[in-house]
């Protein structure tokens, strides 16, 4: 197999090894009642250890804002999560986790971390670092190549995202791969 041949395997590989890890974590936290869209929801919204607007989930799951109305209607019907009227903007809801999402965070993080040890072992620490180094590094390649791309060359965008995740605007409406660079996380 020459060099080129191992490179275009290697897309494959990522995605499809995070594919099977996000289903195994799904397959386990099930039985909690979660799906994968709920539990990555209230993980996110765990790691910002502050309220993020439903933009902000949107971005950090990588997903359009629209596709998370109803997902953010569900997790506040089922008590997962607790929507608040913004201070800076009444009409921005804030999104906070429910006390029930709050009692189960370390039972998720627990089983990730139970996963976690039993896919990584045998696989020696300096070779999973290596791994982390070479895939930071792509990401960082494609994050870069993403904002390069997405800010038009003849005009400077003059569009931001306020600490409520609202885009103000002045030529044009942000695109969501312009708001989850600002707002940052994993996907």
């Amino acid at each position: 197999m020459s060099s080129g041949d191992s490179t275009e395997m290697f897309g494959q590989l990522v995605h499809g090894t995070a594919r099977a890890w996000r289903q195994k974590l799904d397959e386990r936290l099930k039985p909690m009642g979660l799906s994968q869209a709920k539990w990555r929801t209230l993980m996110h919204l765990s790691l910002a250890g502050d309220a993020l607007t439903q933009a902000e989930i949107a971005a950090r799951l990588g997903v359009e804002e629209p596709t998370v109305v109803n997902l953010i209607h569900r997790l506040e019907r089922e008590s997962w999560i607790i929507r608040k009227t913004s201070l800076h903007d009444r009409r921005c809801k804030m999104v906070l986790l429910g006390r029930r999402a709050q009692r189960v965070i370390a039972q998720i993080s627990a089983t990730a971390a139970k996963l976690r040890h039993e896919l990584l072992a045998g696989i020696p620490s300096g070779d999973v670092e290596t791994c982390m180094q070479v895939l930071g590094l792509i990401q960082e390649r494609a994050e870069k190549s993403d904002r390069r791309q997405s800010t038009p060359r003849s005009r400077p965008s003059h569009d931001s995202v306020d600490r409520n995740g609202h885009t103000k605007q002045r030529c044009s409406i942000a695109r969501k791969g312009a708001i989850s660079r600002r707002v940052g996380g994993f996907k």
